[in-house]
């Protein structure tokens, strides 16, 4: 895949043209909500047989030409680069695919067997329906190895929604955290409608994850989390039930996202991690817990403390970082997961944990400020495709803030309110893509379903090897 930014007076036929693509193919993957009023600044993915490659500090143009098997010539030609030293850190190359010309005799099961890949890969890449359909002297191309990735998402929608949700994006995932049984005081959990959801789940041979919270629409559960992390019993009891309903409904694993959870319990909270894996690990489950995006151990405050990133890494078979939510809709206008504060996030969590502990949450909603910001005041939260569709009415340049590798823009509407909006594109995208990669962490923790964005799951297919 490649991305492309638009701009100005672009039309949708003109860079089809530049790319050789077919518009309609541009148009299905970017699900574009106006292909005939397309924004400056917006980014579009361009179906592409080569891949990207984000230079890496240390790095220079032989070692990636070397790592890759292709001319430096040819990746310099191909990349507009005049001399080999030109080129940074973060700086996107173009990496072109391997190609391979079919022998008389050859079937597809023999050459993907020659590079070490699958029939189905080379069948996706070529975009090819049929095995059969090959030619001695047609060229194919041979998709280069993907890093292997764990996909979680979380979900709050009802039952049949997120039935939906999964059936649509169920290919790309490997677990599905229905948002959440409550815990209460006396141990016992809050039911909810959750059957439909995971019958589509296990049809798309997608795991289920049970997760269980203090949090509720009305309150942040922090009394709560002391009345059960401080008893012992109440502990036992909660892990009973938990127990006997992931054999109920089929979970694999246990999710413990508990949060403004007192400083004084944060010794509570290990010991009740420990006690879930001594009970959960002999019956075959396993146990992974969510945390606040913390910078440092000393960091303090309600939402922090107790949140022992040593300790999760120590005890969770994993951990998910809630590497987002800078920009809560309480807030001023900024990015609500900008790529800086993310890495601040992941390195202290490598500091203190594997990386093969370490799943890198990723939201997947856009949000919309009245600005000038009032104290008090609330940004709606919706889909990235509608951010984009909010654009397009009002003729809105998207900007792009590097710092933070997020788009955003501002309009003005009917009224004559001032409005600013932050959400996600394909280069946000790929920019949390490239540092998952960087530091070879296990998996991405999207929250959550329910809100379209189909370039984030296309990119995610092109980067990865879900497993």
């Amino acid at each position: 895949m490649l991305i492309h930014v638009v701009n100005h007076g672009e039309a949708l036929w003109q860079i089809a043209s530049r790319y050789h693509v077919n518009m309609n193919v541009i148009q299905q993957l970017n699900q574009l909500p106006d292909p005939d009023h397309l924004l400056p600044g917006q980014a579009l993915i361009i179906p592409s047989m080569g891949s990207m490659h984000t230079i890496q500090a240390g790095e220079n143009l032989w070692s990636i030409a070397g790592n890759y098997g292709i001319p430096i010539n040819t990746l310099m030609n191909l990349n507009r680069i005049t001399h080999s030293n030109l080129i940074f850190p973060g700086t996107t190359l173009y990496i072109p695919p391997t190609v391979h010309v079919v022998q008389p005799g050859q079937n597809l099961w023999q050459i993907a067997s020659l590079y070490g890949t699958t029939v189905q890969s080379i069948l996706s890449e070529n975009q090819l329906s049929n095995p059969n359909l090959i030619f001695a002297g047609s060229s194919l191309a041979i998709p280069r190895r993907k890093p292997k990735i764990e996909v979680n998402a979380y979900t709050y929608q009802r039952d049949d929604e997120a039935k939906g949700a999964v059936n649509e994006i169920g290919q790309f995932l490997t677990f599905l955290t229905p948002f959440a049984y409550l815990i209460r005081e006396d141990g016992s959990l809050k039911p909810f409608a959750d059957e439909l959801m995971l019958a589509a789940a296990q049809a798309k041979n997608v795991s289920s994850m049970l997760a269980i919270t203090n949090l509720s629409v009305t309150s942040t559960g922090t009394n709560l989390a002391h009345a059960v992390l401080s008893s012992p019993d109440i502990r036992e009891t909660l892990l009973t039930n938990v127990l006997q309903l992931m054999k109920e409904k089929g979970y694999k694993g246990l999710n413990i996202d508990f949060e403004y959870v007192q400083p004084r319990d944060r010794d509570n909270y290990n010991q009740f991690l420990q006690l879930a894996v001594n009970r959960l690990h002999p019956q075959g489950f396993f146990v992974s817990t969510a945390v606040a995006p913390k910078t440092s151990s000393e960091q303090e405050g309600l939402l922090y403390t107790a949140h022992d990133y040593e300790a999760h890494g120590r005890i969770a078979d994993f951990v998910v970082l809630m590497t987002y939510e800078w920009g809560w809709r309480g807030a001023s206008p900024q990015a609500i997961s900008p790529i800086n504060q993310m890495r601040r996030v992941v390195e202290y969590a490598l500091s203190v944990m594997p990386a093969n502990k370490i799943y890198l949450g990723f939201q997947v909603y856009a949000r919309d400020w009245k600005i000038p910001h009032i104290d008090g005041a609330t940004a709606d939260t919706f889909s990235p495709q509608e951010a984009v569709r909010r654009a397009s009415k009002y003729n809105a340049a998207i900007q792009f803030d590097e710092v933070a590798q997020s788009p955003y823009f501002r309009y003005v509407d009917e009224q004559g309110q001032g409005h600013e909006v932050w959400f996600e594109d394909a280069r946000s995208a790929q920019a949390k893509f490239n540092l998952f990669k960087q530091y070879n962490l296990r998996g991405i923790s999207y929250w959550a379903l329910g809100y379209p964005y189909p370039q984030n799951w296309a990119l995610l297919n092109a980067n990865f090897e879900i497993i």
